[in-house]
């Protein structure tokens, strides 16, 4: 297997801290202790990370193959993610702790340019057995899975050959309007992707 690049661990990074603060959201507005769980599971990944990533710069600026600069910019980007999944956790500390959600908290999230929906495809929908990377989702609703639960298995961040199938329930996030649209999609009431 091909060794990680210090580029590579840092878009890794970025992109997990992103699903994480999703991830944190979604636990909260649909009182999900397994996906607060997954957030824990995913800071630690994070964690690690940011010590490879400075592990792996500090030895690339003492062999001569990375500038202190670029090793410092390196350190400095996978820090920002890596306080970004901190901050995610601590999100899903309140779920994980029982504390009643305010419902101005709930109200605001609802109200943000994207929202997070929980939706489940029914047995009519035109979703069933097509790939993401078919349905093209995120194009024609706007909406994008940020994680499903196929029967009782979790799937977080899925990519174009994750298939969609009945009884799946999606987390998405998107504008409104593409909500609505998924859930006509996923109930079976529209064919037009």
């Amino acid at each position: 297997m091909k060794k990680k690049s210090s580029e590579d661990i840092v878009l890794e990074i970025k992109d997990k801290s992103e699903l994480m603060v999703d991830l944190a959201y979604s636990s909260l507005l649909y009182n999900n202790k397994i996906i607060a769980k997954e957030v824990y599971d995913l800071e630690n990944l994070i964690d690690s990370l940011f010590q490879k990533i400075q592990k792996d710069s500090l030895e690339g600026v003492k062999n001569g193959k990375l500038s202190v600069n670029s090793a410092l910019t390196l350190m400095r980007l996978a820090q920002a993610g890596e306080e970004i999944a901190d901050a995610a956790q601590e999100i899903v500390d309140v779920e994980l702790r029982d504390v009643e959600l305010h419902p101005i908290l709930k109200l605001s999230v609802r109200e943000s340019d994207e929202i997070l929906s929980k939706i489940q495809v029914n047995s009519k929908s035109i979703l069933c057995g097509k790939t993401l990377g078919k349905l093209k989702l995120g194009s024609e609703t706007g909406m994008m899975i940020i994680a499903m639960k196929h029967k009782n298995k979790w799937l977080y961040g899925p990519n174009k050959n994750t298939r969609i199938d009945q009884d799946d329930i999606l987390f998405v996030k998107g504008p409104e309007d593409g909500e609505k649209h998924l859930i006509e999609l996923a109930q079976g009431l529209s064919n037009d992707v």
